[in-house]
């Protein structure tokens, strides 16, 4: 009998060991996620700071989502590849969603040798733009039309972005801001990332439809693309 005790006894220490093993590393998750979400936060708002090189305020009034990827990662030797993680948020009748992590991927053949990590901004601008946004998986450019976005005050003046770019695409690299070109690369849902965040796998969908609570981690984040936001549909009223 003490035998089993004795084994049960083991048994239960292992599994509490193990209980607070995970929840430890759930804690570690959620803290990296969250400065994510502080790294996109402070992306949009360095790029909103100076109007003259930032989006215009007539494509951040007339967007409906935004995605933003910090320290996207662009590396090649022969063979290159392309790596970011970020977040989205979309335009809800409420205000902005919560958020949902992303993750952006790609890759192109040809001799390239460095490597180099920028920022980037995906906006979307019109209602399929949205739906693509809310799909779990689109490739840029060929499920999603994409533009090299333009920078500035008065530079949407003259260009057809608003008749066929369903997105708008940026980035931002030792201090430059401009348009690129993201054709190729694949956005999808970060699955793993979201049940760490959330507790549970919830739908892309529903999130960024507003029909969850954004956690108090990630208010910040959206109220900084609300602002924003806002600012800019009053000066373009």
């Amino acid at each position: 009998m003490e035998r089993w005790m004795k084994h049960w006894s083991g048994l239960a220490c292992v599994a509490a060991m193990a209980l607070s093993t995970s929840s430890a590393s759930a804690a570690t998750d959620k803290a990296k996620l969250a400065e994510r979400l502080q790294d996109a936060q402070a992306v949009v708002t360095q790029i909103m700071a100076t109007p003259d090189k930032s989006i215009p305020s007539g494509i951040l009034s007339g967007a409906t989502c935004l995605a933003v990827i910090p320290s996207f990662k662009k590396a090649a030797f022969i063979v290159g590849a392309q790596y970011g993680q970020g977040v989205a948020t979309c335009r809800t009748p409420h205000g902005w969603s919560a958020p949902v992590f992303v993750q952006l991927t790609g890759g192109s053949v040809g001799f390239q040798i460095g490597g180099q990590a920028t920022d980037l901004i995906i906006v979307a601008m019109n209602q399929q733009g949205l739906q693509d946004m809310l799909k779990n998986k689109f490739k840029i450019g060929a499920d999603a039309a994409a533009s090299a976005g333009p920078v500035g005050r008065n530079a949407q003046a003259g260009t057809d972005w608003k008749l066929n770019a369903e997105l708008l695409t940026y980035s931002r690299s030792k201090g430059l801001f401009a348009g690129i070109d993201l054709d190729g690369t694949v956005l999808s849902q970060n699955e793993d990332d979201t049940r760490a965040f959330y507790g549970n796998a919830i739908p892309f969908e529903t999130i960024l439809k507003g029909n969850h609570e954004t956690p108090e981690e990630a208010r910040p984040f959206v109220r900084t693309v609300a602002k924003y936001f806002v600012e800019a549909r009053d000066q373009n009223k």
